[in-house]
């Protein structure tokens, strides 16, 4: 840090006060001596005394008031020894005028030495506040230089005053060509549209995902955080934050789309097996009434016939409910904790809560994210609808492992299963929908070489999912 004491002395004043209090009072004691010897020896006929001003200037850069006012005494006593008076009361007051004019030159220094100490302070304290300032802003260019994430600033224009790498890559600048004075108004036209906002509003800062467009033309999705300010001279500003969230949005729909894809095919699994029972009754029914002599050569019952044994064929071209997939390894614990995120609120709502017993670590799992996700999302709200009229409404979520299977367990406090032989068919009646949701659950921890099971317990309603765990996987 830089001190009064590190600033350059370039004046007299500056090199008196780093002379030191010692060398400063020997100072001044052999002026006051030269300067009275000079004046008994000039005599009567020049009088010295206005040079006693010189000791008590030097004097007041480094005595104390009491110190200053003893000195100016002294002075003002030598000089009135030193000339002839003509009566008492001229000897008093000229030496109470002598006294008057060191003493007051004495206090101006005083004040001079305390205003340039003031302005030394003054000075380092912008020296130090400048080189924070520099340090500041050289570590914040450094922090958005490096940063993955477009790092932009607009004018009120909105043309781009400032911006990283990051933001040149985002919109597709080559290199070599200036992004500072383009346009966002093509390129992300929220930014744009937000500094037309009504300036009463004051300070705007929100975060959205919208589109925009490259500079050759090419469209992405953006996610941004920006906010408006305004410069001291009153100019409206916008800093914002961009990460281009297409690559995550590709993913995450194709994702969807596939788990749709599966889902159907459950499904198309499902009707086809119900189907496939109902083929199998109306063709015995036909048969029998085949034997009847009156149905002999009857037209359209021929024609039934036909019918039967088409829907036959096609009820019994078996439908793959798995298809080729490439598992991989999932962060169970982090799909358990976006769970929680997802059924807290509903379960909050419904004055309920849900309890966790997990482990520290949660072992990693052979599956597919959105699969997982909806078959635990299928247990959870299955749960909900189950403790909707219970007095507690509980559900208890908790992991274990053992032999190279990981088992999750969903244990609520509702009334239980009457049928739990039936809980898995599809198509169930009596069901909230379509009776569907234990099924699909089932099946989609299936095609992941695990289970779904219901395990009866005292008071509770518990079903245990059974997945492999990471390295069991055969």
């Amino acid at each position: 840090m830089t001190t009064a004491a590190q600033v350059p002395r370039t004046t007299l004043i500056g090199r008196l006060l780093d002379a030191g209090r010692r060398n400063i009072g020997v100072s001044v004691g052999v002026l006051v001596a030269l300067i009275a010897i000079a004046d008994f020896g000039s005599g009567d006929e020049v009088s010295l005394g206005v040079l006693y001003v010189l000791p008590v200037m030097v004097a007041a850069t480094a005595f104390s008031a009491v110190e200053l006012v003893l000195l100016a005494a002294i002075c003002a006593v030598l000089r009135g020894t030193m000339i002839s008076a003509n009566s008492p009361l001229d000897s008093l007051l000229r030496g109470l005028l002598a006294f008057s004019a060191y003493i007051g030159t004495g206090l101006f220094i005083v004040q001079l030495v305390k205003n340039r100490r003031l302005a030394i302070e003054h000075v380092n304290a912008l020296r130090q506040e400048e080189a924070l300032r520099l340090e500041a802003e050289d570590q914040m260019k450094l922090l958005a230089e490096s940063s993955p994430a477009a790092i932009f600033t607009i004018d009120e224009n909105a043309s781009i005053l400032t911006a990283n790498d990051a933001a040149r890559e985002m919109l597709g600048f080559p290199k070599g060509r200036p992004i500072e004075g383009q346009s966002v108004a093509d390129l992300l036209p929220i930014l744009a549209d937000a500094l037309k906002m009504d300036s009463d509003q004051g300070q705007f800062r929100t975060a959205a995902q919208s589109r925009g467009r490259k500079i050759d033309g090419r469209e992405f999705v953006a996610h941004t955080w920006f906010s408006t300010y305004r410069t001291p001279a009153g100019a409206k500003r916008l800093a914002a934050i961009a990460v281009d969230y297409s690559e995550e949005v590709r993913e995450r729909e194709e994702q969807n789309l596939r788990q749709l894809l599966d889902n159907n095919r459950i499904i198309a699994a499902a009707v086809s097996h119900e189907i496939r029972n109902v083929c199998g009754a109306v063709s015995l029914v036909y048969s029998n009434l085949r034997r009847l002599p009156s149905l002999d050569g009857n037209e359209d019952f021929q024609a039934l016939g036909t019918l039967v044994a088409t829907l036959e064929g096609i009820a019994s071209t078996e439908l793959q409910s798995k298809a080729a997939r490439k598992l991989g390894l999932v962060d169970l614990g982090e799909i358990l904790g976006h769970l929680n995120i997802v059924i807290e609120p509903a379960w909050s709502d419904q004055d309920g809560s849900v309890r966790w017993n997990l482990p520290p670590k949660v072992p990693h799992v052979v599956a597919e994210p959105f699969g997982l996700m909806q078959a635990f999302l299928n247990l959870t709200q299955n749960s909900l609808r189950a403790v909707q009229d219970s007095p507690r409404k509980e559900l208890s979520i908790e992991t274990g492992a053992v032999n190279g299977t990981v088992t999750v367990s969903f244990s609520d406090s509702g009334p239980g299963v009457r049928n739990p032989k039936r809980l898995f068919e599809p198509f169930q009646q009596g069901s909230d929908h379509v009776g569907l949701g234990l099924y699909v659950s089932r099946a989609i921890l299936r095609s992941y070489g695990g289970d779904l099971r219901y395990e009866p317990v005292s008071g509770q309603c518990r079903f245990v999912a059974y997945l492999q765990a990471a390295g069991a996987r055969s």
